[in-house]
């Protein structure tokens, strides 16, 4: 209790000195206020020959109650607010038939390449806590899975669903890159990303490279480009290199998965701590206490 008086500060408290010249007015000032200017007012006068003790305590109380009010008190609440400056990205996955290949993971042979990758892309979307996602499938056309969203569940909802052959059999791998760029491009992240998965050579586009590294520069959208198994690595190799990403490779499930990993550490979220002062103000307390005393003080006077 004694710490939390200790704690309350005043937004005025110069107002307090008023306390001052009350306390001196009451000992040296001896003018009084006729009634008959403003009536009741006379409580306020010294009377020593007809002010009771009861009645001169509730009429200091009323005064200094009101002006500890005008000085408002309050006390401090510390708060800390987090800035969460994130990453948008765009998960851009092939889906064509080449997908249905198995033995990528030596653990599980019988797992198909898409299958693979759906659960180590499960694994990293909940770990991009500060980040917006989007996902991108593509085959012989291309699909936004998911918008731009902050919803990890319905992203990893989505996900399940997805299958090879969902969008054709061929690879629309540079159209899909434009696609993320539409995405991206209206995006006010600080950075923008494309992790791009394909296994095969593309064979289905109908926007040239040059377009898409164009749109991709002057949105300023970086790719990481992966390649599994036979897929053009020259192709993955020149968009991210032209956009200041980087290029990976993974022949497994084990190597699929440090890939990922990687990425997830060179694209870090920052995160600001800003601490403000909320104040919570205690005017009401004294100034009811005022108002009371001053109520019954009066009552008390017109009672005599």
């Amino acid at each position: 209790m004694f710490d939390y008086l200790l704690s309350i500060r005043f937004e005025y408290p110069y107002l307090l000195l008023i306390i001052l010249l009350f306390i001196f007015c009451s000992i040296f000032c001896k003018a009084k206020i006729p009634t008959y200017i403003v009536p009741h007012l006379n409580i306020f006068a010294k009377n020593q020959a007809s002010t009771n003790v009861f009645q001169g305590l509730l009429k200091y109380i009323s005064i200094v109650g009101a002006i500890i009010a005008l000085a408002s008190p309050y006390t401090k609440l510390n708060t800390q607010l987090i800035k969460n400056d994130g990453i948008d990205i765009v998960l851009s996955l092939d889906t064509s038939g080449s997908m249905k290949e198995l033995g990528f993971n030596p653990l599980n042979p019988m797992e198909s390449r898409f299958t693979v990758v759906k659960d180590i892309v499960k694994e990293f979307i909940p770990k991009r806590v500060n980040d917006n996602i989007s996902i991108v499938v593509f085959g012989t056309s291309v699909m936004m899975a998911t918008p731009l969203s902050f919803d990890k569940d319905a992203q990893l909802e989505i996900i399940d669903y997805l299958d090879v052959g969902v969008v054709g059999d061929k690879t629309a791998l540079i159209d899909s890159l434009v696609s993320s760029t539409n995405i991206l491009k209206s995006s006010k992240a600080k950075s923008k990303v494309i992790i791009l998965l394909s296994d095969g050579a593309d064979n289905s586009s109908t926007i040239p490279l040059e377009i898409a590294l164009k749109l991709l520069n002057k949105y300023e959208i970086k790719v990481y480009t992966i390649s599994i198994a036979n897929s053009n690595k020259i192709i993955l190799n020149q968009i991210a290199t032209q956009t200041k990403g980087k290029s990976f490779s993974a022949n497994s499930k084990e190597k699929l998965n440090e890939i990922y990993e990687e990425i997830n550490k060179l694209e870090t979220s920052k995160i600001e701590n800003n601490k403000i002062t909320l104040k919570n103000y205690l005017f009401f307390y004294p100034l009811f206490l005022a108002i009371m005393s001053l109520i019954i003080l009066i009552y008390l006077k017109n009672k005599e």
